[in-house]
């Protein structure tokens, strides 16, 4: 590319930006630059529950009703890292189930919820956690009439008799599919959730 091609290609991009800035009516380009937007992560610690984690640093805490915490993407609600924390009797998933016994019990939630029109799993595994904590972890696709086509991650360990349970979601439909950039940084967040340090 030559100097004066690069130069229009920059002034282009400056326009395009400013015309994102400005328009209040966001065309499709506009909104596809938005979504590709970069995350940085930082960790996240809650002393109180007992789990720690990375969190897209960008993203706001919100109170929600049955969520122990739950992060949003500024005005993209339905992009959001949401942790559970509930009481059981278990000392350990495995006392539940086997990974693939978890996932289909998540997926059958999902189906059962009147707003899903579909929900299908994608992965199911296993990994260790701090001091061998067992870790599951399930990614699945959920088509729902609140907000269309969803990717989902989530992660589940059982520490001093409560249940931890993890969820990302993230539109994921064919108009601004999930891009690779992000689903690695997303994959991080998954990978990082686990059992607090005792202080």
């Amino acid at each position: 590319m030559n100097s004066s091609s690069r130069r229009r290609v920059i002034v282009a991009t400056v326009l395009l930006v400013m015309t994102c800035n400005l328009s209040p009516f966001s065309s499709s380009l506009c909104m596809a630059m938005d979504h590709q937007e970069s995350l940085s992560l930082e960790r996240y610690t809650d002393s109180k529950e007992g789990f720690t984690l990375l969190r897209p640093s960008s993203w706001i805490k919100v109170d929600k009703a049955g969520a122990t915490v739950l992060f949003e993407e500024a005005n993209k609600g339905s992009n959001n890292v949401g942790i559970v924390v509930s009481p059981v009797r278990i000392s350990s998933l495995a006392e539940f189930g086997t990974p693939q016994f978890v996932a289909d019990k998540l997926i059958q939630a999902e189906r059962r919820k009147e707003s899903t029109k579909g929900a299908e799993v994608i992965s199911v595994s296993e990994r260790s956690g701090k001091d061998g904590l067992q870790v599951y972890e399930f990614e699945y696709k959920v088509d729902s009439t609140r907000g269309g086509m969803k990717r989902v991650f989530s992660a589940a360990f059982v520490a001093s008799k409560k249940l931890y349970l993890l969820n990302i979601s993230h539109s994921d439909g064919l108009q601004f599919p999930l891009d690779m950039d992000r689903r690695m940084i997303l994959e991080q967040v998954l990978h990082s959730f686990d059992v607090a340090s005792s202080t």
